[in-house]
Protein backbone atom coordinates (compact mmCIF):
# COMPACT_ATOMS: atom_id res chain seq x y z
CA UNK A 1 0.00 0.00 0.00
CA UNK A 2 1.16 3.40 -1.09
CA UNK A 3 1.62 5.94 1.87
CA UNK A 4 0.65 9.35 1.06
CA UNK A 5 3.46 12.22 1.61
CA UNK A 6 3.44 15.51 2.37
CA UNK A 7 5.23 16.06 -1.17
CA UNK A 8 2.80 13.97 -3.48
CA UNK A 9 0.97 16.52 -5.01
CA UNK A 10 3.69 18.85 -5.87
CA UNK A 11 6.73 16.93 -7.09
CA UNK A 12 5.95 15.20 -10.36
CA UNK A 13 5.89 11.68 -11.25
CA UNK A 14 8.89 12.73 -13.45
CA UNK A 15 10.69 14.27 -10.66
CA UNK A 16 10.41 10.85 -9.07
CA UNK A 17 11.10 8.66 -11.06
CA UNK A 18 14.72 11.02 -11.87
CA UNK A 19 15.89 10.71 -8.21
CA UNK A 20 14.45 7.17 -7.65
CA UNK A 21 16.41 5.76 -11.14
CA UNK A 22 19.25 7.66 -9.58
CA UNK A 23 19.28 6.06 -6.65
CA UNK A 24 18.24 8.76 -3.89
CA UNK A 25 15.52 8.23 -1.43
CA UNK A 26 16.72 5.02 0.86
CA UNK A 27 16.96 4.70 4.40
CA UNK A 28 19.30 6.07 6.86
CA UNK A 29 18.99 3.94 9.43
CA UNK A 30 18.48 4.89 12.68
CA UNK A 31 21.46 4.60 15.86
CA UNK A 32 20.63 3.39 19.41
CA UNK A 33 21.20 6.74 21.26
CA UNK A 34 19.18 9.41 19.87
CA UNK A 35 19.09 13.13 20.59
CA UNK A 36 16.16 15.60 20.15
CA UNK A 37 17.01 19.24 18.73
CA UNK A 38 14.14 21.28 19.97
CA UNK A 39 15.21 24.12 16.84
CA UNK A 40 13.60 27.62 17.03
CA UNK A 41 10.87 26.55 18.35
CA UNK A 42 10.45 30.67 20.24
CA UNK A 43 7.55 33.08 20.31
CA UNK A 44 9.17 34.75 17.73
CA UNK A 45 8.30 31.77 15.20
CA UNK A 46 4.78 30.57 16.56
CA UNK A 47 3.50 33.62 18.11
CA UNK A 48 1.83 33.74 21.62
CA UNK A 49 -1.65 32.23 20.50
CA UNK A 50 -3.04 29.39 17.88
CA UNK A 51 -4.18 31.62 14.86
CA UNK A 52 -3.71 31.57 11.15
CA UNK A 53 -0.05 33.55 10.57
CA UNK A 54 -1.92 36.37 8.82
CA UNK A 55 -2.82 37.54 12.27
CA UNK A 56 -0.06 35.75 14.06
CA UNK A 57 2.12 38.14 12.22
CA UNK A 58 1.09 41.28 13.48
CA UNK A 59 2.38 39.87 16.65
CA UNK A 60 5.86 38.81 15.38
CA UNK A 61 6.53 39.56 12.27
CA UNK A 62 8.86 36.16 11.64
CA UNK A 63 6.00 34.09 13.21
CA UNK A 64 4.49 31.19 11.22
CA UNK A 65 0.92 31.09 12.35
CA UNK A 66 -1.11 27.84 13.34
CA UNK A 67 1.44 25.89 11.45
CA UNK A 68 3.88 26.04 14.10
CA UNK A 69 1.21 25.09 16.92
CA UNK A 70 0.06 22.38 14.48
CA UNK A 71 3.96 20.80 14.68
CA UNK A 72 3.89 21.46 18.65
CA UNK A 73 1.30 19.25 19.26
CA UNK A 74 3.05 16.32 16.97
CA UNK A 75 6.56 17.37 19.38
CA UNK A 76 4.48 17.16 22.39
CA UNK A 77 4.43 13.03 22.52
CA UNK A 78 8.21 12.89 21.04
CA UNK A 79 9.40 15.16 24.09
CA UNK A 80 7.55 12.94 26.54
CA UNK A 81 9.14 10.49 25.31
CA UNK A 82 12.59 11.96 25.89
CA UNK A 83 11.48 13.11 29.23
CA UNK A 84 10.48 9.59 30.58
CA UNK A 85 13.31 7.75 28.75
CA UNK A 86 15.87 10.24 30.35
CA UNK A 87 17.40 10.75 26.69
CA UNK A 88 19.12 14.12 26.23
CA UNK A 89 17.16 17.15 24.67
CA UNK A 90 18.84 20.10 23.29
CA UNK A 91 17.90 23.41 21.97
CA UNK A 92 19.83 25.81 19.54
CA UNK A 93 17.32 28.90 19.47
CA UNK A 94 18.21 31.91 18.00
CA UNK A 95 20.47 34.63 20.26
CA UNK A 96 18.75 38.20 20.57
CA UNK A 97 19.97 40.04 18.01
CA UNK A 98 22.63 43.17 18.93
CA UNK A 99 23.67 45.85 16.67
CA UNK A 100 27.33 44.51 17.01
CA UNK A 101 26.41 40.98 16.03
CA UNK A 102 23.69 41.51 13.28
CA UNK A 103 25.33 39.76 10.24
CA UNK A 104 23.92 39.13 6.88
CA UNK A 105 20.86 37.69 7.79
CA UNK A 106 19.31 41.07 9.39
CA UNK A 107 20.11 43.01 6.09
CA UNK A 108 18.04 39.99 4.30
CA UNK A 109 15.56 40.28 6.75
CA UNK A 110 15.55 43.25 8.36
CA UNK A 111 12.50 42.84 10.62
CA UNK A 112 14.26 40.44 12.90
CA UNK A 113 16.00 43.80 14.74
CA UNK A 114 12.44 44.48 15.60
CA UNK A 115 11.56 41.16 17.55
CA UNK A 116 11.12 42.28 21.14
CA UNK A 117 12.68 39.70 23.89
CA UNK A 118 9.95 38.20 24.67
CA UNK A 119 9.57 36.32 20.91
CA UNK A 120 12.73 34.92 22.43
CA UNK A 121 11.35 32.79 25.09
CA UNK A 122 11.12 29.20 24.08
CA UNK A 123 7.15 27.93 23.75
CA UNK A 124 5.37 27.03 26.72
CA UNK A 125 4.55 23.71 26.10
CA UNK A 126 7.77 22.65 25.15
CA UNK A 127 10.38 24.74 26.97
CA UNK A 128 13.39 23.31 28.63
CA UNK A 129 13.83 22.24 32.27
CA UNK A 130 17.37 21.30 34.44
CA UNK A 131 19.26 19.36 33.00
CA UNK A 132 18.28 20.40 28.93
CA UNK A 133 21.37 21.32 26.76
CA UNK A 134 20.71 25.14 25.35
CA UNK A 135 22.64 26.14 22.07
CA UNK A 136 22.22 29.84 21.48
CA UNK A 137 22.90 30.51 17.65
CA UNK A 138 23.57 33.06 15.34
CA UNK A 139 23.39 31.55 11.91
CA UNK A 140 21.21 29.17 10.13
CA UNK A 141 22.49 25.92 11.09
CA UNK A 142 22.88 24.51 14.69
CA UNK A 143 26.42 23.27 14.28
CA UNK A 144 27.51 26.80 12.56
CA UNK A 145 30.12 28.62 15.40
CA UNK A 146 28.30 26.59 18.42
CA UNK A 147 29.20 24.02 21.05
CA UNK A 148 26.89 21.35 19.45
CA UNK A 149 29.08 19.08 18.17
CA UNK A 150 31.27 19.01 21.54
CA UNK A 151 27.98 18.35 23.46
CA UNK A 152 27.07 15.45 21.04
CA UNK A 153 30.02 13.38 21.46
CA UNK A 154 30.27 13.94 25.46
CA UNK A 155 26.56 12.48 25.03
CA UNK A 156 27.93 9.51 23.01
CA UNK A 157 24.96 10.40 20.41
CA UNK A 158 24.50 9.03 17.00
CA UNK A 159 21.16 9.66 15.80
CA UNK A 160 19.68 13.58 15.59
CA UNK A 161 15.81 13.93 15.78
CA UNK A 162 15.10 17.57 14.25
CA UNK A 163 11.85 18.91 14.77
CA UNK A 164 11.04 23.02 14.61
CA UNK A 165 11.70 25.68 12.08
CA UNK A 166 12.37 26.48 9.57
CA UNK A 167 11.85 23.58 7.62
CA UNK A 168 13.72 25.29 4.81
CA UNK A 169 15.38 27.37 6.66
CA UNK A 170 17.13 26.15 10.22
CA UNK A 171 16.37 22.57 10.19
CA UNK A 172 17.54 22.33 6.48
CA UNK A 173 20.98 23.81 7.14
CA UNK A 174 21.04 21.83 10.58
CA UNK A 175 20.14 18.75 8.61
CA UNK A 176 23.07 18.74 6.31
CA UNK A 177 25.29 19.53 8.52
CA UNK A 178 24.21 16.69 10.97
CA UNK A 179 24.70 14.06 8.20
CA UNK A 180 28.01 16.05 7.37
CA UNK A 181 29.33 14.69 10.45
CA UNK A 182 28.12 11.17 9.85
CA UNK A 183 24.89 11.47 12.15
CA UNK A 184 21.84 9.12 11.55
CA UNK A 185 19.44 11.94 10.94
CA UNK A 186 15.62 11.87 11.47
CA UNK A 187 13.30 15.01 10.45
CA UNK A 188 9.28 13.56 11.79
CA UNK A 189 7.39 15.43 8.94
CA UNK A 190 4.54 16.81 10.40
CA UNK A 191 7.11 18.31 13.65
CA UNK A 192 8.37 20.67 11.30
CA UNK A 193 7.23 24.08 10.18
CA UNK A 194 7.41 26.92 7.48
CA UNK A 195 6.15 30.17 7.03
CA UNK A 196 5.16 28.98 3.33
CA UNK A 197 4.02 25.74 2.45
CA UNK A 198 5.65 25.16 -1.27
CA UNK A 199 9.34 25.94 0.26
CA UNK A 200 7.93 23.27 3.57
CA UNK A 201 6.97 20.34 1.18
CA UNK A 202 9.90 20.70 -1.24
CA UNK A 203 12.55 21.01 1.25
CA UNK A 204 11.16 17.56 3.05
CA UNK A 205 11.37 15.98 -0.17
CA UNK A 206 14.82 17.02 -0.86
CA UNK A 207 16.08 16.07 2.46
CA UNK A 208 13.85 12.75 2.35
CA UNK A 209 16.00 12.00 -1.04
CA UNK A 210 19.17 13.48 0.14
CA UNK A 211 20.43 13.54 4.34
CA UNK A 212 17.37 12.47 6.34
CA UNK A 213 15.03 10.12 6.97
CA UNK A 214 11.39 11.68 6.86
CA UNK A 215 8.47 10.08 8.32
CA UNK A 216 5.59 10.97 10.14
CA UNK A 217 5.86 11.72 13.68
CA UNK A 218 3.52 8.48 15.10
CA UNK A 219 5.99 5.79 13.04
CA UNK A 220 8.98 7.71 14.77
CA UNK A 221 7.32 6.99 17.99
CA UNK A 222 6.93 3.28 17.01
CA UNK A 223 10.62 2.81 16.31
CA UNK A 224 12.13 4.49 19.24
CA UNK A 225 9.87 3.15 21.64
CA UNK A 226 11.83 -0.45 20.17
CA UNK A 227 14.75 0.52 21.29
CA UNK A 228 16.49 -0.20 24.87
CA UNK A 229 19.70 1.08 25.05
CA UNK A 230 20.08 4.23 26.28
CA UNK A 231 22.45 7.02 25.49
CA UNK A 232 25.55 6.95 26.88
Amino acid sequence: MNIKRPWDDLITNADKAAYATAGFGGSGGMGKHPALLIIDMQYRTTGTARVPIAEAMKEFPTSCGDAAWAAADQVKPLLSLFRSKNWPVLYPHVAPKKLYDRGRLTEKVPTMMDIPLRGYEFFGDLAPIEGDILIPKHHPSAFFGTSLASHLVNLGVDTLLMVGCTTSGCIRASVVDGFSYNYHVIVPEDCVYDRGEVSHVVNLFDMSQKYAEVLPANELLKRLREISVSPK
